[in-house]
């Protein structure tokens, strides 16, 4: 059965981005820089939805207007593996290595697990996200957390509409000073602990 990572980047506020302010909130350090490029999930298949396909591969298509870490970080992304859950997007795909999957996602996903060559992680993609996480096929759920709360500009609220998840802390790890990194296994709970459910 192969491993099946989400990932995230948050604000403390539980935001994966906020208007006007640069990616990763200008946060981003040669230590995390460093941990991106070589972190051992590098060679894991990488799980988008169509929103997050267009996002990422207009960066791509920009390379070389962007600073080296980033220009570096893009071209990793660009060699590794990639599948795109998407009804709207139209094969072939531009993106180098990208295969478009037009199929209900968590079902393919359930068969990638279950006779795939790869363990996946996923890009952004909170509706993806939540819904493999409902289906339990989330094996870690991993987040970065940037020390911003952005309150007023934040956007793309990740846990809302989520479902309750009691989280077990599997590692954690602290980048340039500043970023915390948290692994969790995670559990979808019917009913909050302590509770019995209805009869």
């Amino acid at each position: 059965m192969q491993e099946l990572v989400v990932d995230f980047i948050t604000s403390l506020d539980g935001y994966g981005a906020a208007e006007g302010w640069p990616g990763w909130w200008g946060l981003q350090g040669p230590e995390y820089l460093a941990w991106l490029g070589q972190q051992p999930e590098r060679d894991y298949t990488i799980l988008m939805g169509a929103n997050t396909y267009r996002l990422m591969s207009g960066i791509a298509a920009s390379a070389g207007t962007l600073t080296d870490e980033e220009d570096a970080a893009t071209a990793g992304l660009a060699r590794t593996s990639k599948v795109v859950f998407s009804s709207t997007l139209q094969a072939p795909l531009a993106w180098a290595n990208t295969r478009l999957v037009s199929a209900d996602a968590v079902e393919a996903v359930a068969a990638m697990k279950r006779d795939g060559a790869s363990p996946m992680r996923t890009l952004g993609s909170l509706t993806l996200c939540r819904s493999l996480l409902e289906a339990g096929l989330v094996d870690r759920f991993r987040v970065v957390v940037f020390p911003v709360i952005t309150g007023t500009t934040g956007r793309d609220r990740i846990y809302d509409r989520y479902p309750d998840v009691a989280l077990d802390l599997l590692a954690s790890r602290t980048f340039d000073g500043r970023l915390q990194l948290l692994d969790y296994r995670p559990t979808v709970l019917v009913v909050p602990p302590g509770t019995q459910p209805a009869s």
